[in-house]
């Protein structure tokens, strides 16, 4: 078993051996290097695709709320259309705040109590005072933007559908458990109605 073993180290050495005494696989073995080298630092000035795939996943997420808007109207639709009496249905959206944005701040909070004793009254003051800083964070460029913690998506404040099955109170029943279930508000802000 040791000749074995010797065997397999006279052949890893014996290879070794042939790679430093022929000239030519000398030669070939730095050209592949100073190849690979060159191309290491070529990289460098190429444009980087996995920083470009990010700015578009973040231009994606950063919707308007018209673009919100329209998008919750026509998934709406699909659904609704699936039920079953319904028929055509067209849906329109009103939302009650724009989508804003909650951004990550510092609070400090500092006060001060003094107590007075004269004669024979006594007088407490306290001077509180308030400090808000949001937190800001440099970008790649250099510039500074305040870090956001969330996004709030605009509050729906009332549907309308209109639809050719909404004469059936089934069908309309249907429609408000949908659109109320959906976006997760009450029924009072549902309306569906008979289209022409």
């Amino acid at each position: 078993m040791k000749t074995e073993e010797k065997d397999g180290k006279f052949k890893k050495s014996g290879l070794m051996r042939l790679f430093a005494e022929n000239e030519n696989c000398r030669k070939i073995i730095m050209g592949v290097g100073l190849i690979g080298i060159a191309l290491i630092f070529l990289s460098g000035f190429l444009p980087d695709s996995g920083k470009t795939e990010q700015k578009t996943d973040s231009s994606v997420k950063a919707t308007t709320a018209q673009e919100y808007e329209t998008n919750l109207e026509k998934e709406l639709t699909d659904l609704i259309i699936k039920i079953h009496g319904v028929g055509n249905a067209s849906v329109m959206l009103t939302l009650e705040q724009t989508q804003k944005s909650v951004y990550a701040k510092e609070e400090r909070v500092s006060g001060q109590k003094t107590k007075d004793q004269s004669n024979d009254s006594t007088r407490n003051e306290e001077d509180q005072s308030n400090e808000t800083n949001y937190i800001l964070v440099k970008g790649a460029d250099g510039s500074e933007q305040a870090l956001s913690v969330t996004e709030i998506q605009p509050v729906v404040k009332g549907v309308v559908v209109v639809c050719d099955g909404a004469e059936n109170p089934v069908v309309q029943k249907s429609v408000t458990d949908a659109v109320t279930t959906a976006l997760d508000i009450s029924s009072v802000r549902v309306c569906v109605i008979k289209a022409k």
